[in-house]
């Protein structure tokens, strides 16, 4: 994903010694803050993105770039790395400077009500508004907890599938019970460049998190002996040298079963962890952020939480919805960067304003 390397602006490298002033920080450079530099766009409020992943797309890319998402309004199917790259060509116009690999470790109000915002990488910004577009936070995979297995991450054992083509004519277990063992499941055993050589889902019990068609799918390929399904937990390996050789699933008959294999492939879920955020004075509810509805802004007036990392009443925690709250957020920013402007609400379809905001010409109708 090309796209993915290059919006990464002047201020991108390591150790910016002077003060970025902008009017809207974003925190998160996921699709839902991706189209927060959209919507601010459109009022003409410049935006700067801070992710502390090395590249756009937040866990639409880390996770699952080549997982089909069919619920984007007008889109019928779309990956996620075909999401973020549709985000980046709309977002053009309003030439938003990304600031990539940091974290954010601090954030305070000066005396002029602006914020100081700092990173892991000693940037410095002051914004006049900031939101929270940062998903479930730092999130990190729940591991397989196993004497010395860590020393096999991303040789043998892996808990996010980057390359698929990687795994290709290899025999694979898979260890899990929801949506991302089961797509990859099946996505391995399909005829295709990336087929295994072989797949076995373990998981603790015969139920899964995972909708109810990939698992009768699953069952079917069982039965067409296409893959296995062992019911058990992983409880022990066998290693020769530094090669991962064999794992040891024990079931509820508590029979422990040698499994050999290449490549293991663990997707127990994601731990969400606030990190610097649980310490900025804002109110929090079981590790998400409390917004209102008319705003989504924060307990801090000026600071706004947008996508999966906010929460209020009737919260569904889509893409579509974050966007919804991304359009909102924004005209509520709107006042504290031009407070003596009214903002109206312009269409794109019929405003020469917004058409010259995005670059493009306005239509004559006959």
């Amino acid at each position: 994903m090309k796209a993915h390397q290059e919006p990464t602006g002047s201020h991108a490298a390591a150790g910016a010694a002077h003060e970025i002033e902008t009017d809207a920080l974003i925190i998160g450079a996921g699709p839902v803050g991706l189209f927060q530099v959209f919507e601010l766009g459109l009022l003409e409020i410049k935006a700067h993105v801070i992710d502390s992943l090395a590249h756009v797309g937040g866990q639409c890319v880390e996770l699952y770039p080549d997982k089909p998402i069919y619920d984007i309004p007008a889109v019928p199917v779309c990956t996620g790395r075909e999401l973020t790259d549709s985000l980046l060509k709309q977002i053009e116009p309003f030439g938003a400077q990304f600031h990539l690999g940091r974290t954010v470790t601090k954030v305070e109000r000066r005396e002029d009500g602006r914020f100081l915002v700092e990173t892991s990488r000693d940037d410095r910004f002051i914004a006049r508004t900031v939101f929270i577009a940062a998903g479930v936070g730092a999130f990190e995979s729940r591991p397989l907890r196993l004497p010395n297995i860590e020393r096999f991450v991303d040789k043998q054992l892996f808990y996010r599938v980057r390359n698929p083509a990687d795994f290709a004519g290899k025999d694979i277990v898979i260890a899990g019970g929801g949506d991302s063992a089961l797509d990859w499941a099946l996505n391995f055993v399909q005829e295709g460049p990336n087929q295994a050589g072989s797949v076995i889902l373990v998981h603790r019990r015969d139920g899964f998190r995972a909708a109810p068609a990939s698992v009768a799918k699953m069952h079917e390929l069982c039965e067409q002996m296409q893959m296995q399904f062992l019911v058990g937990q992983i409880t022990d390996y066998e290693a020769k040298g530094e090669q991962l050789s064999a794992i040891k699933v024990t079931g509820g008959d508590g029979v422990t079963r040698v499994v050999p294999m290449d490549a293991l492939l663990v997707f127990y879920g994601l731990s969400p962890r606030l990190g610097p955020i649980a310490n900025w004075g804002l109110d929090i509810e079981r590790k998400q952020i409390v917004v209102d509805t008319e705003r989504f802004e924060t307990s801090v007036h000026g600071i706004f939480a947008v996508g999966d990392i906010n929460t209020y009443p009737g919260k569904k925690k889509l893409i579509l919805s974050g966007f919804h709250e991304a359009a909102l957020a924004a005209f509520a920013a709107a006042r504290y960067v031009f407070p003596e402007k009214h903002i109206h609400l312009q269409y794109t379809t019929t405003s020469p304003k917004l058409h010259k905001v995005l670059g493009v010409e306005t239509p004559v109708f006959d």
